[in-house]
């Protein structure tokens, strides 16, 4: 009985606020980063395939129609109220706790070990498997800006076997839906007792990790300028399709305005709100900030204002010159670039989704090797990989070991289920993060707190509630990905029995 009542000391023993930001303040890695590279990365975060994507899925809705049509800038500024209660609750926590390893961190200092450990193991759905997903649909994109250059590049750099872009889920897919052999389009190792494996090798996705991975280890402000110059040729990109698209609005095609009533609306208040996922991506940032008390709520709150004036404004030029019923739900901006008869510019589509993807994998990533760097440092996982690069004064080894493991993830990851899975990542930790501010207002009371959510505890509470809300409706209409998650967090109780726990006792003798 005393052993059990031990076990449970430790599963619920915290680390004080105060210990963890003095450990963050002796930590090696380099300051660097003002507001405006935070800006940068959570712009770069959000921005991704949601305005090039997923905005025209929002619009026609699925294949009943229930779309929410020209009001589909009503469905975003409701997305946008959503993540706000998040948002709020992450500054706060963020100036309080200027420490890397974002909702892990906050849950250690509120909640106790053991939940801190599911915290962390649940944020590398958010952003490792996120990074995976990001990874493959990046390659699609690259092939066709590829095939702009046909008469220029050689045939066989455009012309690449399918097999040498895809993973083997794709390829049973691209098989099946015209109807090919399977066994004619990719190459196979037979083995005895007629076993066969399929070499299917996502070449594009491998080369864009190892870059990015690459790029991590030479430091955090080379990288943020990586970014910059990918989220400015993005932002250009946009807004010069709102500025050309203003002049060939015409009103009659926001008419109606809402098709299909408040139903439509909330639809697309339901898809948009993952376009809004990424900017909780700024707080990982947190020890290689100057000023993170200052900077990390301007930054999160910026990045979601920022995004939300952007989309606005899109939705407006792109349901105003092309009826929301002929909206391609595949590539909406650059379709209604060639309906008005630009088809040059459809070009300069590709190129900013490109630039948006390849931000969106360098601030993944960033975000995976910072949560397991916090977790190494705090003995859950070999101390050897929070080793800090002499030269560079980064994570390398962490660095390498997830950019590596994402790209041989990119070969057979099925695609679908791990968007699914890092929706359910980012939205178990956006409760967490909203719990762990009314803790914290409970059990630190006097502590600092240079930004303050409003309204508490209403806000946080209504932050928890509508992602609890988001959470049933994907577990009910998702059930495969919903057992996954299940799966994903046995996985994780078990790696933190067998490993973590007696490792972190060990440390403690």
């Amino acid at each position: 009985m005393k052993k059990l009542q031990q076990i449970l000391n430790n599963l619920m023993k915290c680390r004080s606020p105060q210990e963890l930001i003095e450990e963050g303040s002796s930590s090696e890695l380099k300051k660097t980063l003002n507001v405006f590279d935070l800006i940068v990365l959570g712009i770069g975060a959000v921005v991704g395939t949601g305005i090039f994507t997923i905005i025209g899925s929002a619009i026609v809705g699925s294949a009943d129609g229930a779309g929410a049509g020209s009001a589909v800038v009503i469905s975003m500024i409701l997305a946008a109220i959503a993540s706000l209660f998040s948002a709020l609750s992450y500054s706060e926590i963020a100036s309080m706790i200027p420490v890397a390893g974002s909702a892990y961190t906050y849950t250690y200092a509120t909640m106790g070990e053991f939940m801190a450990w599911m915290v962390g193991w649940i944020l590398m759905l958010e952003y490792a498997i996120g990074n995976i997903t990001v990874a493959s649909a990046w390659t699609g994109y690259f092939v066709q800006f590829m095939k702009g250059f046909k008469h220029i590049l050689p045939s066989f750099i455009v012309n690449c076997p399918l097999w040498l872009r895809n993973d083997y889920r794709t390829m049973y897919e691209i098989c099946n839906r015209f109807g090919w052999d399977v066994h004619d389009k990719m190459p196979f190792i037979h083995l005895p007792f007629g076993w066969e494996i399929p070499i299917a090798v996502n070449i594009p996705a491998i080369a864009i990790v190892l870059i990015l991975t690459v790029l991590l280890i030479r430091g955090i402000k080379e990288s943020t300028k990586v970014a910059t110059i990918m989220v400015g040729v993005n932002m250009f990109i946009i807004l010069s399709f709102i500025v050309v698209g203003a002049f060939y609005i015409k009103p009659e095609n926001w008419v109606p305005f809402a098709p299909n009533g408040w139903e439509g609306i909330f639809t697309g208040a339901f898809i948009i709100f993952f376009a809004y996922i990424g900017f909780d991506a700024v707080s990982t940032a947190a020890e290689e900030t100057k000023n993170p008390q200052r900077d990390l709520p301007v930054a999160i709150m910026g990045t979601l204002l920022i995004c939300t004036i952007l989309y606005v404004a899109a939705a407006l030029v792109l349901t105003g010159i092309i009826p929301h019923k002929w909206i391609d739900t595949q590539a909406p901006l650059a379709h209604a670039m060639r309906f008005i008869g630009m088809n040059w510019y459809a070009g300069l589509i590709s190129v900013g989704a490109l630039c948006a993807l390849t931000s969106v994998l360098l601030i993944y990533q960033l975000g995976t090797t910072r949560i397991l760097f916090a977790m190494s440092r705090d003995h859950f996982l070999p101390n050897s990989l929070n080793t800090i690069h002499k030269k560079y004064k980064t994570p390398h080894v962490l660095t390498w070991v997830t950019g590596i493991a994402v790209a041989l993830c990119a070969l057979f990851m099925d695609l679908t289920i791990s968007a699914e899975l890092c929706n359910f990542g980012t939205f178990a930790s956006f409760i967490i993060i909203c719990i762990a501010v009314l803790i914290l207002r409970k059990t630190e009371p006097d502590r600092p707190r240079p930004f303050k959510v409003p309204f508490c505890p209403w806000f946080p509470i209504l932050g928890i509630l509508t992602c609890l809300a988001l959470m049933y409706c994907k577990f009910c209409a998702k059930a495969t990905s919903a057992l996954y998650f299940v799966i994903w967090l046995i996985i994780g109780l078990l790696i933190y029995a067998l490993y973590g726990y007696k490792e972190k006792r060990r440390e403690e003798k």
